[in-house]
């Protein structure tokens, strides 16, 4: 706690003395675009706090990038309004001439936000005024290639129906807002914007029952993510070896496939992202890549394993070229193909039906791997472990007889488990009954159309 409390302090102490400055900078701004009385003829004229001994993140970010003095504006401009929103009130200022805000100072008024929202224009006024030369450096500034995209720290909101391009809001990412106040990083949250959900688990690499030869195959990823930068960096294999990995999982549901994605990053340290893609794919042209790259954005630079779940669904064949959409949505595909294939990370694609996935793109993965409906021993070994050890079977439930007569994947058998053991306490009883244990497994292939004795 006590160290939490030491970087929230130094974390405070660094904005406030950096946003102070800002201040100074805006009301030089002011004077000298009025034409007022001031003692500089230059908003550079005024030196930036210096952070060559300072240990909080802020400062730690801008010496790493080397961020300059207009940078570290624009940076500051976009944090202004989650830390000190009124600092930036003076831009409401309005002009008398014709009732109405000066066109010059940029910036729009958020919807539940009563304060200032800055946009490039407003960074333009306070680094350039009226000078094109400064004016057009910025747009260096907040380029795609530029640090703040590239690497999630802050971008401008694209402008809207052909408007000019500085009119789009500064954005600081929340991951690094997180960084500049709380000194940790932020883990998004889904929803429509970021269409991908944080997946963890609380089991254990016994507890994935697989068949050897698919185990195998998933040790190799392991492999990959404890040894992979070795190979490619001390054994110079980059110029033949591609980063990342791309992996297909296959088979029935509920065979251990989401499983086997969080217990590979649980073992390695790293996050597990699930793409719902249901919230991927849009109707709207253009949409499908928009939100899918909002993930592979964030994801590109924090060694996260992305998890696309029935993956058919984005990544299936592609549909004839009968009419424009379909180019436009064949043409999307594409791309995030491309996206996918240069991600420096794990990517793994789970489908139950392998022949639903386009040819072209299988052959971009690095292994494919079968989850088949486990054998009787396999099965058995589910329904042990899926059992609380403060219950029990009764005698009459012979575990071998039921492995051996219900072919069924571990979910299934999860599902039936779920069902017998709230039965149980419905009848105040910690004891599992073969009776329920079968009408549980009738349910269960009953779900697929089934029928059993």
């Amino acid at each position: 706690m006590g160290l939490i409390m030491d970087t929230l302090k130094t974390n405070a102490e660094t904005l406030t003395t950096e946003l102070q400055w800002l201040a100074q900078i805006i009301d030089l701004r002011m004077k000298l675009y009025w034409g007022q009385a001031c003692d500089f003829t230059d908003i550079t004229e005024l030196i930036p706090p210096d952070l060559s001994n300072n240990n909080s993140t802020y400062a730690g970010i801008v010496k790493h990038y080397g961020f300059t003095y207009p940078e570290r504006v624009v940076l500051l401009l976009a944090l202004a309004p989650h830390i000190q929103p009124q600092l930036l009130d003076v831009f409401f200022t309005k002009n008398a001439d014709f009732d109405r805000n000066f066109t010059e100072f940029g910036g729009i008024k958020g919807q539940h936000h009563s304060g200032f929202l800055p946009t490039g224009e407003t960074a333009a006024f306070i680094l350039a005024a009226n000078d094109f030369e400064k004016r057009f450096l910025l747009l260096h500034i907040l380029a795609d290639d530029h640090p703040f995209r590239r690497f999630n720290i802050l971008q401008m909101n694209a402008a809207q129906n052909n408007e000019p391009f500085l009119s789009g809001v500064l954005n600081i990412s929340s991951e690094y807002l997180s960084y500049f106040t709380l000194g940790v990083s932020h883990k998004p949250d889904f929803n429509a914007n970021f269409p991908a959900k944080h997946i963890t688990t609380n089991a254990g690499w016994d507890d994935l029952v697989l068949e050897e030869a698919t185990m195998e195959e998933v040790v190799e990823i392991h492999d990959w993510i404890e040894h992979g930068d070795t190979l490619l960096n001390e054994w110079e294999m980059r110029k033949s070896i591609k980063p990342g990995y791309r992996t297909l999982f296959f088979g029935p549901p509920g065979t251990g496939k989401t499983l086997t994605a969080t217990l590979l990053g649980k073992t390695t340290g790293l996050d597990v992202y699930r793409i719902d893609l249901s919230m991927v794919v849009s109707k709207f042209i253009g949409e499908t890549e928009k939100n899918l790259s909002q993930v592979f954005d964030q994801a590109v630079h924090k060694n996260w394993i992305l998890f696309f779940d029935e993956a058919d669904a984005l990544f299936g064949k592609r549909t004839q070229t009968s009419s424009s959409n379909d180019r436009y949505a064949n043409q999307e595909v594409s791309y995030l193909l491309q996206r996918i294939e240069d991600f420096p990370g794990v990517v793994i694609l789970a489908t139950n039906l392998k022949a639903n996935l386009d040819e072209a793109f299988s052959r971009r993965f690095q292994s494919m791997i079968y989850f088949p409906i486990p054998g009787p021993e396999h099965r058995k070994r589910l329904w042990q472990g899926a059992i609380s050890n403060k219950c029990t079977f009764e005698p009459a439930i012979d575990l071998n007889e039921i492995a051996h007569k219900y072919e069924m994947a571990g979910g299934a058998i999860i599902n039936v488990i779920r069902y017998c053991s709230l039965l149980a306490l419905k009848r105040n009883s910690n004891t599992i009954l073969k009776k329920d244990l079968l009408k549980g497994i009738r349910k269960e292939f009953a779900k697929e159309g089934k029928t059993v004795n």
